[in-house]
């Protein structure tokens, strides 16, 4: 049982062939050393962070010394190899299922951040606790298409040109023969929002939860569109590092985030099973 954790997090031989080729060299030692941890061994370390949550200090031996694995977190933070994750996840998606532009949906969610740190902020929903919001844009399937974090008391409609300014797959220009269609709940029911949106070339559809039931009940087989964004925060939520922001530092919170949206993508693309 000893190695139970490992093999039960360790990273699949289809997704790492996708992976090597996107982590920076080893950096050269002039003054020799020790021999630097397996790259593979370190990726597998910090899924299970994400994965369960657990605190650097906690993470099992066997994984490696949590010192080390957590440095070579942050180098690749730094490096941005989670977001290059993130983006050839995107691709290995498109070119196995395609991207569904068509319709494309934006939401807000927000979690628990205990420690506080940049891009946090007092929770409306939770006493004025210190939490983290995160604006997640996604395909008309629920790929994860841009994610944009700030403070708890951020508006959801303040966060949307941010959310659509960042994809990590590039956006088509939609045209007569293939609009685009952007869902939003009302909370993005300003003005502003609605000039933005049609600047952006979007059809824009806003529906509250009792204009969505109302729908459901009159038409047979209704289903709103935009519960495929609903649906990927409450994946992301299974992140337990996501499910609660530990991180202080934002960059890192943002790297654990890019870390979840690349497996989810690689795994809807069948990449691995």
């Amino acid at each position: 049982m000893a190695n139970a954790p490992k093999q039960l997090f360790s990273i699949p031989d289809e997704l790492w062939e996708k992976i090597q080729p996107l982590l920076p060299e080893e950096p050269p030692k002039p003054k020799g050393g020790r021999p630097r941890m397996d790259d593979r061994q370190a990726m597998t370390a910090i899924f299970y962070v994400l994965r369960t949550g657990i605190q650097w200090k906690a993470l099992p031996r066997q994984m490696g010394a949590a010192s080390t694995v957590h440095d070579r977190f942050q180098y690749w933070q730094e490096q941005g190899v989670f977001k290059r994750m993130w983006e050839a996840g995107l691709q290995a998606y498109d070119e196995a299922k395609g991207i569904e532009w068509t319709w494309q949906a934006v939401d807000g969610a927000m979690t628990k951040a205990p420690l506080g740190g940049k891009k946090t902020g007092p929770n409306p929903t939770d006493r004025g606790k210190r939490g983290t919001k995160r604006s997640l844009w996604t395909d008309g399937r629920g790929m994860p298409l841009g994610v944009v974090v700030d403070g708890a008391n951020r508006h959801d409609m303040k966060l949307l040109g941010p959310t659509l300014s960042e994809p990590a797959a590039p956006r088509p220009e939609p045209d007569a023969k293939n609009p685009q269609h952007l869902c939003l709940d009302k909370g993005y029911d300003y003005p502003i929002i609605r000039e933005q949106v049609a600047e952006l070339g979007y059809v824009l559809h806003l529906r509250s939860r009792g204009e969505e039931k109302e729908e459901k009940a009159a038409i047979p087989g209704y289903r709103a569109r935009r519960w495929v964004v609903e649906r990927i925060h409450s994946w992301m939520n299974r992140f337990r590092r996501l499910f609660i922001r530990w991180e202080k530092k934002v960059e890192n919170y943002e790297a654990m985030l890019h870390f979840a949206c690349a497996w989810i993508c690689f795994r809807c693309a069948e990449v691995f099973g």
